[in-house]
């Protein structure tokens, strides 16, 4: 029986706009994540946070570290950890990939958004360069400069 919907609907669950304030993002890469009943239920909510999370490797595995997902409110003794470590399932050769770049290229993995792909959660990390001080000023001016140019051209077309 099918609900109706299409199996490749995504629907954002949060994103990490602080990641893209801090980091230069070079590669995004798709990953599943490792959850218990009670927090599928709260990401349906939509009460997560991705903020200060960021990606380790252990033992040829990767976890992300510092998501929030707040406990769902009926799940009494089933609620974990809110901000416990999660397993990230991908291929063994995109960890190896990512694993060498953070080694080598001092890159950083960070998630930047956490979605629903028909009935699983999905996350969507970025393999990352940090950005320097002058780097974020320079994104901000630049923001800031598109803003009143837009701002110009809509008063001399209304």
């Amino acid at each position: 029986m099918s609900s109706g919907r299409n199996k490749n609907e995504q629907k954002f669950i949060a994103r990490n706009k602080k990641a893209f304030h801090d980091y230069f993002v070079e590669e995004t890469y798709e990953a599943g994540i490792e959850l218990y009943g009670t927090e599928v239920k709260s990401l349906r909510l939509g009460k997560c946070n991705l903020k200060d999370s960021y990606c380790d490797f252990r033992a040829g595995e990767i976890f992300v570290v510092g998501m929030h997902v707040s406990p769902y409110e009926q799940g009494n003794i089933f609620n974990k950890n809110p901000l416990r470590d999660r397993r990230l399932l991908m291929h063994k050769r995109e960890i190896l990939k990512l694993f060498n770049a953070v080694r080598q290229d001092g890159l950083t993995v960070v998630p930047l958004s956490a979605y629903f792909s028909g009935r699983r959660v999905k996350l969507e990390v970025g393999l990352c360069r940090g950005k320097k001080l002058y780097d974020k000023r320079a994104a901000a001016a630049e923001r800031d400069a598109k803003r009143t140019i837009d701002r110009k051209m809509k008063e001399h077309n209304v």
